[in-house]
């Protein structure tokens, strides 16, 4: 690894700029950050993919071995991504930096506290909640019915026996009994606050706005109103400020912010992107999860509020992901043999077909990144890349897990072809001013694949008062599973009319959307029956092991 500082100076950035958490890890102190008002002049290069397995399909690993093969080839290259949340890093994953020789580091660090941005936003956050129950318990003046408060807690860990919890128990000294729950710090309204906000003033403004509760008159409580906005934007007067951090091969790489792509909107923040298209030529950026999910709200949520705008987008598939998506065994998935199944394959692309009109809805022709893996059949690989040269899609092998930024060259070459086409102007699958049932019906039908749309009797109350107290011109954040493109984890492949079950709508009037919870979509992930936490541990010299 490279100092820091030597890190920051390829981008024009002197030491003055920096707030350094030892040699490898700064903050952008805020005197340095690009304004709001500035267009960038950097090409944003946003990286997607299908929908993934369980164990990932690599999109960050390319993200990470674009932006190095982007440098190899001579561009001014830097990164712009989310920290990873201590949730699937001791869940599934096991680590959320890259992976093999692209990588973010100092990798364990990124992956252990970082900078501390995790604990400041759960920290603001149960302020928020604490101050919440104080109010209750001492009657204030703002005359709380703590039968309708939906402020809960969280935490940054994996633990589904906390997602419905009762507090307040002990006697009267202990507060008022009330059922509430806990969930994960990434999927805090706080966490797209910070993601979505452009400045300190704008964190606070939309820190205000945050919408706790209702009073025995059905009026709505604010975090203004509670007096709360001072004290949780101190908490956050370092978190606002984005990491600047390195991959493996000494590309500058911002690193901030971690909302969920299934629960939250999926982006790092729009200050680190602004800052990476700022000072680089090219910024790349990736939307968590597939593009029905995380790049759906890149567009409509973060793009519509930054005034940002991509120059390329980066489609992500494998051999393994198109194969179960094809109705493969998932247990079986794995065979370097000679032979192949090709009805596997081309069902398969039926899945890839769908994301690719999805990435045309905004205009743009995708960029095909096959992400290899040892084991690939080459029977297979091929397929694939016949079947985007009939469609027109430039594609290319990336082989960078292995190969660093040398197995990423191909792919750079066909990114920057890409970015260098004209540019489609910015718009977006619904308008402001549509009802929110027919914002949620245009995802669904258009990026989803829905045919119809179920409201429970939970939604459709919940949409009722969302009329009620004016909130209709808010955007919509679908939260749904990542593994299927319908709202059920276990319909993969390319699923057609489905129905996709709405049950509940809530209010994050900070962040600026509906959040639009779909199926059984929790807000407080579980850890899997082996967790990823029982492989790390610490040996005696102090070094991490297991991530």
């Amino acid at each position: 690894m490279r100092p820091i500082h030597e890190i920051a100076a390829t981008l024009g950035l002197q030491s003055d700029a920096l707030m350094c958490y030892g040699a490898h890890m700064a903050k952008l102190l805020q005197h340095a950050l690009p304004s709001k008002s500035a267009s960038p002049e950097g090409k944003i290069i946003l990286v997607s993919a299908i929908n993934p397995t369980r164990s990932g399909e690599g999109k960050t690993t390319v993200a990470i071995g674009l932006a190095q093969g982007l440098a190899r080839i001579g561009k001014k290259t830097a990164l712009a991504l989310r920290e990873p949340s201590l949730g699937p890093v001791f869940g599934v994953k096991g680590g959320g930096a890259g992976g093999g020789r692209c990588q973010l580091e100092p990798a364990n660090r990124i992956n252990m506290h970082f900078t501390g941005d995790m604990h400041a936003i759960g920290a603001a956050h149960n302020l928020l909640a604490a101050l919440l129950d104080n109010a209750i318990h001492f009657r204030s003046e703002l005359d709380l019915e703590h039968r309708q408060v939906f402020w809960r807690r969280v935490l940054d860990i994996n633990d589904r026996a906390l997602r419905q919890t009762v507090i307040g128990l002990g006697g009267r000294l202990n507060g008022v009994p009330r059922e509430t729950g806990f969930d994960i710090t990434a999927a805090s309204e706080i966490m797209a606050i910070l993601c979505l906000s452009e400045d300190t003033a704008d964190l606070k403004a939309r820190l205000g706005r945050i919408l706790v509760g209702f009073d025995r008159s059905e009026k709505a409580v604010t975090a203004q109103s509670l007096q709360a906005t001072g004290a949780m934007a101190a908490l956050l007067h370092d978190a606002i400020l984005p990491n600047l951090v390195q991959s493996s091969e000494g590309v500058p790489a911002f690193v901030h912010g971690g909302p969920f792509g299934n629960i939250a909107h999926g982006c790092n923040s729009v200050i680190a992107t602004r800052a990476a298209a700022t000072f680089a030529d090219y910024a790349v950026t990736e939307a968590g999860f597939g593009f029905d999910l995380g790049a759906e709200k890149f567009f409509d949520l973060k793009c519509r509020s930054a005034g940002l705008w991509p120059s390329a987008v980066v489609l992500v598939v494998t051999v393994r992901a198109l194969r179960i998506h094809g109705g493969g065994n998932p247990d079986f998935i794995g065979n370097n043999s000679d032979g192949d199944d090709s009805g596997e394959i081309e069902r398969g692309l039926e899945h890839l077909n769908h994301h690719i009109q999805s990435v045309r809805v905004f205009g743009f022709e995708p960029v095909i990144a096959i992400n290899c893996f040892p084991d690939d059949n080459q029977h297979e690989l091929t397929a694939i890349e016949r079947w985007c040269a009939r469609c027109g899609l430039h594609s290319a092998r990336f082989t960078g897990f292995t190969d660093g930024g040398a197995g990423a060259e191909t792919l750079a070459h066909a990114v920057v072809n890409a970015a260098a086409q004209p540019q489609p102007t910015a718009h977006f699958l619904y308008e402001l001013e549509s009802t929110p049932e027919a914002k949620i019906t245009a995802v669904a039908r258009t990026i989803y694949g829905a045919g119809t749309i179920e409201f429970s009797r939970t939604a459709r109350k919940d949409l009722e008062r969302i009329s009620a107290l004016n909130y209709d011109r808010l955007p919509v954040c679908i939260a749904k599973t990542h593994l299927s493109l319908s709202g059920d984890p276990k319909l993969v492949g390319h699923p057609l009319d489905f129905a996709l079950p709405v049950e509940s709508v809530r209010i994050a009037a900070g962040a600026g959307y509906l959040l639009v919870l779909t199926g059984d979509i929790v807000t407080m992930p579980g850890l899997p029956r082996e967790p990823a936490a029982c492989r790390i541990g610490l040996t005696d010299d102090g070094e991490i092991t297991g991530i």
